[in-house]
């Protein structure tokens, strides 16, 4: 393949990249160099909007010294030690840290912390440790898990196996799962600003897949409460208060994916506190470090925790963890990035940006191939009609189109998502919209 004729360009055939066109990216690479507050500057020198937060994970923005500084220190102290029957004092201070601002507050009790590398293995450390739960209190057919048609959490085994995004499933073998219907409904949810209506019904599909399959042989289910990778869909009015009636009474266990949705997305430290629906695990990653260091994290209820903390004291009481479980280095990331957080109060700034960004994103109505527009706290997404025989390219153009603009947005499908850095200022909202106004036009 042909290199870009230039000197500050990669040789671009070694690196398989992940969910990527491999080919028509490296026909006409996009490459990022530095980055710094709320923009990028690509290879050419070029300053990029950052309308993405990178990918959902960068909510405090780019560059931030107190992180990099602590990542220093951390390397020059204790660059890695196990923690498998052995332990480093910074993985538990983190994990109190966490504890101290867990989902729900202190009263959900979401407080015990596992640690894990990516939102993927968070998910499948979730699914095992529910299934894990149910066979220590004597439920050992609990064994399958429901998910959701267009749910997405990550790409492990288990996480494919519950997620619903076709493309990700169809070639790889799965662990027992079944699936409820995803709560996207154009037809009557169109424009909605916020929660949608309508839809509250298809909370009853767990009720269903119980009298399917019998609640004797389900462990749990598994939500983001709300879904990003699949387009921003939104649970209606109730929905979610409804899944946790129906799971207490089956006896089931309630996984929240809030991966993308964890550290203040929605205008509070997580969806726990938006919605005021406690499920018995969390899964996090993402903001949880900035995106500075890989890491990713598990919630558990003390519920869930202390029935598996049962046995003779020598005993293992969860087969289950990672190399890199409370790596010191991502420790040291996050601490500095709970820091951040707490400072600028960067949990709940969304919350006061959110009515400026939902009528910005609004104002897009009437522009051409525009069929819906979505939003909650900082998330945004603006759906595209799809070109006859070409799904997915309009939306696709815009994306190279806003960034060669100076605007970096993601795309899945005909469905723009926008998820910008929470420190982001209302003339930059206005930017990301008037950019991607003018793409559209030009997509038309």
């Amino acid at each position: 393949m042909d290199q870009l004729n230039k000197t500050n360009a990669p040789v671009l055939e070694n690196f398989w990249m992940p969910f990527t066109a491999n080919r028509q990216f490296k026909a006409a690479p996009r490459l990022l160099a530095a980055a710094e507050g709320m923009y990028y500057t690509d290879v050419d020198g070029n300053r990029v909007l950052d309308g993405t937060a990178g990918l959902w994970c960068c909510n405090a923005g780019h560059g931030r010294r107190k992180i990099a500084q602590a990542v220093e220190r951390q390397l020059a102290t204790l660059d890695y030690a196990p923690t498998f029957q052995m332990g480093h004092p910074i993985a538990f201070d983190f994990a109190a840290k966490l504890a101290a601002t867990a989902p729900g507050g202190a009263d959900a009790k979401l407080d015990r912390i596992f640690f894990t590398g990516s939102g993927s293995e968070s998910v499948d450390t979730a699914l095992k440790i529910a299934i894990a739960y149910q066979r220590a209190i004597g439920q050992g057919t609990r064994t399958r898990i429901i998910g959701r048609e267009k749910g997405y959490h990550g790409v492990g085994f288990g996480g494919i196996s519950v997620g619903g995004l076709v493309n990700n499933r169809r070639v790889f073998p799965h662990i027992p799962a079944d699936h409820m219907r995803h709560t996207l409904d154009v037809e009557r949810n169109a424009f909605s600003r916020g929660i949608p209506a309508h839809g509250v019904e298809l909370a009853d599909d767990l009720e269903r897949l119980v009298q399917l399959h019998g609640a004797e042989t389900i462990a749990a289910v598994i939500v983001e409460p709300m879904s990003g990778s699949a387009g921003v869909i939104l649970p209606p009015k109730g929905y979610l208060e409804k899944l946790r009636a129906t799971a207490d009474k089956y006896g089931i266990l309630l996984i929240f994916d809030e991966v993308i949705t964890g550290f203040g997305r929605l205008g509070t430290p997580f969806a726990v506190d938006y919605f005021g629906v406690v499920p018995d695990l969390v899964t996090a990653a993402k903001g949880l470090t900035n995106g500075a260091i890989p890491m990713g994290a598990v919630f558990a209820s003390r519920k869930v925790h202390d029935e598996l903390m049962i046995g003779p004291d020598n005993a293992i009481e969860l087969f289950h963890g990672y190399t890199y479980s409370g790596h010191p280095v991502a420790c040291a990331a996050g601490l500095a990035t709970l820091e951040i957080y707490e400072e600028e109060r960067l949990l709940t700034r969304a919350s006061d940006l959110a009515e400026y960004w939902q009528d910005a994103l609004h104002s897009l109505k009437g522009l051409p191939s525009v069929i819906d527009i979505r939003n909650l706290g900082l998330v945004g997404a603006i759906e595209l009609a799809p070109r006859d025989g070409a799904p997915g390219t309009r939306a696709y153009d815009v994306f190279v189109d806003c960034f060669k603009k100076g605007l970096l947005i993601r795309v899945t499908g005909d469905i723009i998502a926008l998820s910008p850095p929470l420190m982001i200022e209302k003339d930059q909202i206005d930017t990301i919209v008037s950019t991607i106004a003018d793409a559209l036009k030009r997509a038309a």
